[in-house]
């Protein structure tokens, strides 16, 4: 949106992402020590009735009387109809419902709201992929480009209930796109803009959807990528799709079907109001399809109220937002990170959230570029992947120190376990170590933050590379090999969650017994995560990595983080992946995937031997991998986790069927590791 699509009703606007002048600019390890790592104050208000509260307080109120805690939180929203009952929860057979009776519209809680209040606060800083060319979006701005979206949607047929998949770069229309749906009860699914088109496909066809809103192309660290293009293959699979919505994201011309429709154009047409439909808290909100371990990806839903609270008050809590902060979480609207703490959470509490489309490391003579979006939109608090820092941690430490990063106040890490390297990089380097760094756990499925290092008592500690403390309302229980709990400390398991919470997902779509199978059936009564953790001497909660990346050497349980955690502390090594392959005696032996450091001038050998001796001081001898592979890179998904079963497949010799790899960043990276890998196995038959 433009500047002249701030005043309400005024003629007709312009709505475009394209550049416009006028708004551009230029396991337990010892605590960190506390001095800045303590909050000034107590938590904020939950909601009435239960402050003021320690966080202890709260935290066990939360477990003992949810009905009260949750009831009380959800007083924060505006409500069309109040609820008349707080859940209603079974999770033996996967029946999951909050706040019922009530009637909500999600658009209205992030938008309308704050209209109310501060209309030309900013909502949205878009970070576009050129730096210094930011676009910022107020609220009230944000409002009538949604209403004006949808408008169209209406007008084209789409109705409460219908699926509208969304398949944009990072964007102020990306974003008005998945609140117009909210507002008129249609349920978005957004698929991440560099998906291929029979991926994108195949998620339009289980959603069964009706329209698809794209852009022409799509521009991300200097390249530009043909999204219409994509779209256009995907829908001659998809016989449910009515109408194409196409965006400008550039100048160059879109080449236009009869599906095709320009949404700047009509938008233009329709009113900037949009009355909200009132929806049951239990009406789907979106999908988001993940990968499920048969192959085909899972539609995961979820739904209004429950989600719409949890990703607000774990963004308020966990990362010590307040009124006027800009809260910069640098991850794609595609994936669960962007859900929640791009756009539902920090828009539900008023605060600037920043729409990062760029690349940690674009434009290449830039290498500081995050340090420099800091810096020049003033981002109060910073959300990453340990990917993308393990990356910058390989360059020179000038790179962040060179930009002014005193508007940080918290840190955070998301996606995968951090390793200590990273950690004390991200928290010493970047934070210069006065910002707490939360490194948080939670899920697609879960959605939002579950455990983290925040919020907690004043003054309380925080312990590199663990999540810590579990969220309110979440109660964590191990399981051991017999599946019942294991108490006490210093104890792992298998991660599972004891109670109902309202950000949870409710089921997969058209397929809620799959839903049970996967995580109410394997520990009944219980949530089970698939990962596995282990609790602490303090009773803090460490994640071990997926239960199926443990390995089990001459009967001892291995998890391939923590192998992993071991390698990434030499100084040469910025990334491993350690997966499990077959042995004829031990039964299984880890297998390590190493990346050295671009600038490394030992020999390799010399480097291996390093590891072997790291790994076995770290753990014990029996968890040294058997091999180690030198690559150049990791094989990962655009959102920057490792596609490990093609590495097992690798090291297996299996490299004739590979599967999908339609969500691979660069599949040319598998080439380049089987290639290696050959090379590996003719040096150990000499």
């Amino acid at each position: 949106p433009t500047r002249d699509s701030e005043t309400r009703g005024r003629g007709r606007i312009r709505i475009r992402l394209r550049p416009d002048p006028s708004q551009t600019g230029s396991c337990t390890r010892p605590p960190v020590p506390q001095r800045s790592l303590s909050a000034s104050t107590g938590p904020p208000p939950v909601g009435p009735g239960i402050e003021p509260l320690s966080h202890s307080e709260l935290y066990r109120l939360s477990i003992t009387d949810p009905d009260r805690f949750w009831g009380s939180a959800a007083q924060r929203l505006r409500w069309v109809q109040p609820f008349h009952r707080v859940r209603d929860c079974d999770l033996s057979s996967g029946r999951i419902g909050w706040f019922l009776g009530g009637k909500i519209n999600v658009s209205v809680n992030c938008l309308d709201v704050h209209v109310d209040k501060h209309p030309d606060r900013v909502a949205l800083i878009w970070d576009r992929d050129e730096p210094g060319t930011e676009v910022k979006v107020t609220y009230r701005g944000l409002l009538e480009t949604t209403c004006r979206l949808a408008n169209v949607l209406k007008s084209h047929g789409i109705a409460k209930g219908d699926r509208v998949a969304v398949y944009m770069p990072v964007s102020p229309l990306a974003v008005a796109t998945m609140l117009a749906c909210a507002r008129i009860g249609a349920v978005h699914t957004v698929v991440f803009a560099g998906f291929s088109a029979e991926a994108l496909a195949g998620r339009i066809q289980d959603a069964e959807c009706k329209a698809v809103v794209t852009c022409n192309q799509g521009v991300r660290g200097g390249r530009i990528i043909d999204l219409k293009a994509t779209v256009d293959t995907a829908v001659k699979m998809c016989p449910t799709v009515q109408h194409v919505f196409v965006a400008q994201r550039t100048d160059a011309p879109a080449v236009m079907g009869h599906l095709d429709i320009a949404l700047e154009e009509v938008m233009s047409r329709q009113s900037p109001v949009c009355p909200p439909e009132p929806m049951d808290s239990e009406d789907p909100l979106f999908l988001l399809y993940t990968s499920g371990s048969t192959g085909k990806p899972k539609g995961i839903v979820h739904t209004q109220a429950g989600y719409l609270l949890y990703t607000a008050l774990t963004h308020q809590y966990v990362f010590n937002c307040r009124e006027g902060d800009v809260f910069g979480c640098v991850a794609d609207v595609g994936w669960i990170t962007g859900h929640s703490y791009v756009v539902y959470g920090p828009l539900c509490n008023g605060v600037t959230t920043v729409l990062f489309e760029s690349t940690p490391v674009y434009p290449t003579q830039v290498r500081g570029r995050y340090w420099e979006t800091v810096q020049r939109l003033g981002i109060n608090q910073f959300y990453g992947a340990p990917t993308a820092l393990r990356l910058l941690l390989k360059y020179d430490d000038t790179w962040v120190k060179k930009y002014d990063r005193s508007s940080l106040r918290t840190l955070g890490s998301v996606g995968e376990p951090i390793n200590h390297e990273a950690w004390h990089w991200f928290y010493s380097v970047v934070g210069e170590e006065r910002c707490p760094l939360v490194d948080t756990w939670w899920q697609t499925e879960t959605g939002g933050i579950c455990i983290a290092p925040r919020p907690a008592e004043e003054g309380a500690p925080i312990i590199p590379v663990m999540a810590m403390r579990p969220f309110y309302g979440i109660e964590p229980v191990l399981m051991g090999d017999k599946g019942v709990p294991v108490s006490g400390p210093s104890v792992g398991g298998a991660l599972c969650i004891r109670q109902p919470w309202p950000g949870m997902a409710r089921t997969i779509y058209r397929d809620h017994q799959r839903f049970v199978d996967a995580y109410f059936k394997p520990y009944p009564g219980f949530y089970f995560t698939g990962d596995g953790a282990v609790r602490s001497d303090e009773g803090f909660y460490q994640i071990t990595g997926r239960m199926d990346d443990v390995i089990n050497v001459s009967g001892h349980r291995l998890g391939t983080a923590e192998i992993e955690d071991a390698l990434d502390e030499h100084p040469l090594v910025p990334e491993t992946a350690v997966i499990g392959i077959p042995h004829d005696i031990k039964g299984e032996v880890p297998f390590a995937f190493v990346v050295l450091k671009d600038d490394v001038e030992l020999d390799s050998a010399h480097i291996l031997k390093q590891l072997r001796d790291l790994v076995a001081t770290k753990i014990a001898k029996y968890a040294v991998p058997d091999h180690f592979l030198v690559v150049k890179r990791l094989p990962k998904t655009r959102s920057g986790k490792i596609m490990r079963r093609i590495l097992r497949k690798v090291a297996m010799g299996t490299t004739g069927d590979l599967g999908d790899v339609s969500t691979l960043d660069d599949p040319s990276v598998v080439t380049e590791i089987i290639e290696a890998h050959k090379q590996h196995k003719k040096q150990h038959q000499r």
